[in-house]
């Protein structure tokens, strides 16, 4: 399994957010989590990569057969974990093509593989920008700096693509963006899954998983996930909305 999360409890400055969740993602499957707002699943991602302030008072999070939680955020993300987040941050100053060759001779840094050469860390950008239809002149811009929010989503898309994680986690990826930046975004998804990664995505809405069909659907309440199913779990989410989550929960 490549990620198995055992009865995770997680409090942010002292506030239990997560209450004992579980989940389980295998190589080659896209879970979707949905669920209303406050209910945890940024903590989930959060928890999962391990960014500050987030504490883990009991559980485990497995990855690839490991125990990562007490692995600081680069760690993780050198160990193959992507997040791309539901608000983007802006580096001004610091170009797109210098921060992917950083961040991807830094990953091979811990791999104990050698830098990439210039002439192959080009090639592969052109290729990857071709996959998720980025312009060249994004590219050459500071990273998000000006940048609208579908452009933002679908620079992250393309970082996802230069650094082909194992695991990643789109935290509703789809927040803000218009019908075309949306399929451009799960184009890119697409043409990433494999069956040697796992995709777990974050939404509230089910448009997303009219392009990104997930394996699995699973709906977050009060720190739980409580029911799980296939696709046609998010269309009667569509249908019945939360309240009927909250009464069944």
């Amino acid at each position: 399994m490549l990620l198995n999360i055992k009865n995770l409890h997680v409090s942010i400055n002292g506030k239990e957010i997560l209450k004992g969740l579980n989940l389980g993602v295998n190589k080659g499957e896209v879970h979707a989590i949905m669920g209303p707002n406050g209910t945890g699943k940024s903590t989930l991602a959060a928890a999962i990569t391990g960014r500050e302030g987030y504490e883990i008072t009991k559980g485990e999070i497995i990855y690839k057969g490991k125990n990562i939680k007490d692995l600081s955020p680069d760690v993780r993300a050198n160990e193959g974990i992507f997040l791309s987040f539901q608000y983007p941050v802006e580096i001004p100053g610091v170009s797109m093509t210098n921060f992917m060759r950083t961040a991807l001779n830094a990953q091979r840094e811990y791999r104990k593989l050698p830098p990439m050469p210039a002439a192959g860390f080009l090639k592969k950008m052109e290729e990857k920008k071709q996959l998720v239809e980025i312009h060249a002149r994004m590219t050459n811009r500071s990273v998000n700096e000006g940048f609208s929010g579908g452009e933002k989503k679908k620079n992250e898309i393309f970082q996802m693509a230069m650094l082909e994680p194992q695991l990643a986690i789109l935290d509703e990826t789809d927040s803000g963006l218009d019908i075309d930046a949306l399929q451009v975004v799960a184009k890119g998804v697409n043409a990433l899954r494999s069956p040697d990664n796992g995709f777990v995505v974050i939404t509230h809405y089910q448009r997303l998983l009219e392009y990104i069909v997930p394996d699995f659907v699973h709906v977050m309440y009060d720190g739980r996930i409580v029911k799980s199913g296939g696709k046609g779990l998010a269309f009667e989410l569509e249908e019945k909305g939360y309240d009927w989550i909250k009464k069944t929960a």
